[in-house]
């Protein structure tokens, strides 16, 4: 198994070299670490350069956001499979030769993730029970949230070929959309090992540029409604598309924005006489 490693960075100088070292570390070597600049105006080019040695450096000609950075990545890599690393997170040295295994007991497995530790503002933080990583066939777990991390997958690169690559349209939950179109196709494996360790609470995060997430996880449903699902996962997924677009609804009503509160109304109750068309034509 050889594995292409992609980190796609911004202005991370502060946390690059230290997502980079935990991968040069690993006791089974990746392939190749591809770092995709997505033309960062911090420090961050200076220090890819002290590894330039160990790493290959693809640097994007303007900020084009983190799905177009891992697809540029994507196409660059070299290896059967891919692993995936934010440029503010850290691997444990252990993280690739374990999957490694878990795949050599699991052949017929095409992409696996593993479980992780959660720091915000550098305090260690519980993962409540509804953030509880999954494996098996987990579509409709998929709908409420992400429950797959980018920094925790390996996936083979004829995923990709399958179902397409991120979203670089999405501005955020862009993994989100890529797990949910895997997962009606692809058993997800799971490792129940901490071999991940997240960075949360820094001002930078897309979580905290963008109000309203559940708006990109609604796109990312919608593209589903005329796909081939059984019967129960699109009862699911609708069910799901009426009460994201409630709580949409109700958050730009209290940012004052009716319109916006209408739309979303407007798309919930489609979205309920959708779920009781689909109830009758299954009866």
């Amino acid at each position: 198994m050889n594995i292409s490693v992609i980190i796609p960075t911004y202005n991370r100088a502060r946390t690059i070299e230290r997502a980079m070292i935990s991968v040069m570390r690993q006791t089974l070597p990746a392939l190749e670490i591809i770092v995709v600049d997505d033309c960062s105006d911090d420090a961050t080019a200076e220090i890819l350069l002290e590894y330039e040695d160990r790493i290959k450096i693809l640097t994007n000609e303007s900020n084009r956001g983190v799905s177009f950075s891992r697809n540029v990545g994507i196409e660059a890599a070299t290896g059967e499979w891919l692993a995936f690393l934010d440029s503010d997170d850290r691997w444990d040295k252990h993280k690739l030769e374990t999957q490694k295994l878990f795949h050599s007991a699991n052949p017929d497995l095409a992409l696996s993730q593993c479980d992780e530790i959660w720091l915000r503002n550098g305090v260690r933080v519980n993962p409540m029970v509804k953030h509880a990583k999954q494996g098996g066939w987990i579509f409709e777990a998929c709908l409420p949230r992400c429950i797959i991390s980018p920094s925790a997958v390996i996936i083979h690169k004829g995923v990709f070929q399958k179902v397409g690559a991120f979203d670089p349209h999405l501005m955020a939950c862009e993994d989100y959309d890529l797990w949910l179109r895997i997962a009606p196709f692809y058993e997800i494996g799971f490792l129940d090992k901490k071999l991940v360790t997240r960075y949360g609470g820094h001002e930078d995060q897309l979580s905290k540029k963008y109000w309203g997430m559940d708006r990109f996880r609604i796109t990312a449903m919608e593209k589903h409604l005329e796909s081939k699902l059984n019967s129960d996962w699109k009862k699911s997924l609708i069910e799901e598309l009426v009460f994201k677009c409630g709580i949409v609804a109700e958050g730009a009503r209290k940012r004052d924005n009716p319109e916006l509160a209408e739309r979303y109304l407007d798309k919930q109750n489609q979205y309920r006489d959708r779920l009781q068309t689909e109830a009758n034509l299954n009866n």
